[in-house]
């Protein structure tokens, strides 16, 4: 079982920037598996951003995913963030249909 830990989250003002980190440790898994949700109040959980190049469209040109190999970590850089990006995100390891989720970190813009 792969364990997931999120960190970064916080409260930022809307136009502002915050970088998430997932970092990866436990049995054999491909870090490219990984790839980067998030769950608004009230809301379903969507999936934001993976390694395929994948990106929900309202993201698309502000956030970048990425990854080190070396630190088997999966990065969100989010720019320009707005108030609708309000959610807790979390990071999921999607090889599999019971892959590892992390205990989320929260992500917070006000207006």
């Amino acid at each position: 079982q792969v364990r997931l830990v999120e960190s970064g989250g916080g409260l930022v003002q809307a136009g502002g920037s915050l970088r998430l980190s997932c970092a990866a440790s436990g049995r054999a898994f491909s870090i490219n598996a990984i790839g980067w949700y998030r769950q608004a109040p009230g809301k379903q959980r969507e999936l934001v951003a993976d390694l395929t190049s994948y990106y929900l469209d309202s993201v698309k040109g502000r956030f970048t995913i990425s990854r080190d190999g070396a630190k088997n970590t999966v990065y969100l850089q989010m720019n320009s963030l707005k108030p609708e990006d309000t959610a807790v995100y979390y990071c999921h390891d999607q090889s599999g249909p019971f892959g590892s989720w992390g205990q989320g970190t929260q992500v917070t813009v006000s207006s």
